[in-house]
C-alpha cells in the first residue's frame, strides 16, 4: 500500500529468478510509493555460470539487469549445493544487504506456504522485512494479465514428470496456456516449469534470444537460450 505523504520509500532488493514472476513483482513494486527497488539478487551456479534452476546464462541475466536499470548482486553457489551451503551463502548476502541499509527483500512467490516460511526464516535474524507483492493472486488471471501486458518469456526448464519435454523452449503465451494440462499451474508455481523474460513493461528495451538445444539434466529438461 502507498506510504503516507512525506514518508521515505524503503530501500528494497528483489530476489530475481530471471523469470516472469520476479519480473512482474518488479513492475508491481515500482508502482508502490512505499518501496524503492535498488538492486536484484540472483543465485548463480558457479559450476556452469548459470542462474540456479532456471539455467539462464549469466550474460542474459546481466542483459536483463541493464534492461530494467538495476545492478545485480549474484550469490555464487556450488553444484551440487547442500542446503547448509546455500543457507550460509544467502545469510552472507542478507548481512551485506543490512549493512547497505536495505530495509526490505522482495520475492515473486505466489502461494506455496512452505517456500514463504523458508524465506521469512532466512530473513528473521535480520531487520529486513520480507515482501511478497504477488502473494495470493489468482494464477490463471495473473498469467493472462502478464501476456496481455506484453510480457515476452520462454520456458527454460520443464519438469517432465508433469509436463511434456517439448514444452521446453516454447514461448509463454496464450497458446501455451491453452495447451497446459489442467493439473499444471499456469504460472508454474509448483515447479512445473521456469521461464526467462526478454521483454515487458518493466524493461526499457527487449532482449533478443534464440532457443538452442534441449538438455536432460538432474531430472529436468532445459532449453538453452542464447543471445541472438
Amino acid at each position: 500500500m502507498p506510504g503516507t505523504q512525506g514518508e521515505a520509500a524503503r530501500n528494497t532488493w528483489l530476489w530475481w529468478s530471471t523469470g516472469k514472476d520476479s519480473a512482474w513483482a518488479l513492475k508491481l513494486l515500482r508502482e508502490r510509493m512505499d518501496v524503492s527497488v535498488s538492486a536484484l539478487v540472483t543465485t548463480v551456479n558457479s559450476e556452469f555460470d548459470r542462474v540456479a534452476m532456471h539455467a539462464t546464462r549469466s550474460d542474459l541475466l546481466y542483459a536483463q539487469a541493464d534492461a530494467v536499470g538495476l545492478e545485480v548482486h549474484a550469490v555464487d553457489i556450488p553444484y551440487p549445493c547442500p542446503d547448509a551451503v546455500y543457507e550460509a551463502a544467502v545469510s552472507s548476502l542478507i548481512r551485506r544487504a543490512q549493512d547497505d541499509g536495505v530495509e526490505c527483500m522482495a520475492f515473486g512467490d505466489l502461494f506455496l506456504e512452505d517456500i514463504r516460511a523458508y524465506r521469512e526464516g532466512l530473513l528473521s535474524p535480520s531487520r529486513i522485512e520480507p515482501l511478497f507483492p504477488l502473494w495470493g493472486l489468482d494464477t490463471h488471471g495473473l498469467a493472462g494479465e502478464m501476456i496481455d501486458a506484453g510480457v515476452t518469456a520462454y520456458l527454460t526448464c520443464v519438469d517432465p514428470k508433469v509436463l511434456e519435454p517439448s514444452f521446453a523452449g516454447r514461448p509463454f503465451n496464450a497458446g501455451l496456456l491453452a495447451d497446459l494440462p489442467p493439473s499444471v499451474d499456469p504460472c508454474g508455481e509448483r515447479g512445473e516449469f521456469h521461464t526467462f523474460v526478454c521483454d515487458g513493461p518493466m524493461f526499457s528495451h527487449p532482449i533478443n534470444v534464440e532457443v538452442g538445444d534441449l538438455v536432460l539434466r538432474d531430472g529436468f529438461v532445459f532449453a538453452d537460450l542464447r543471445s541472438s
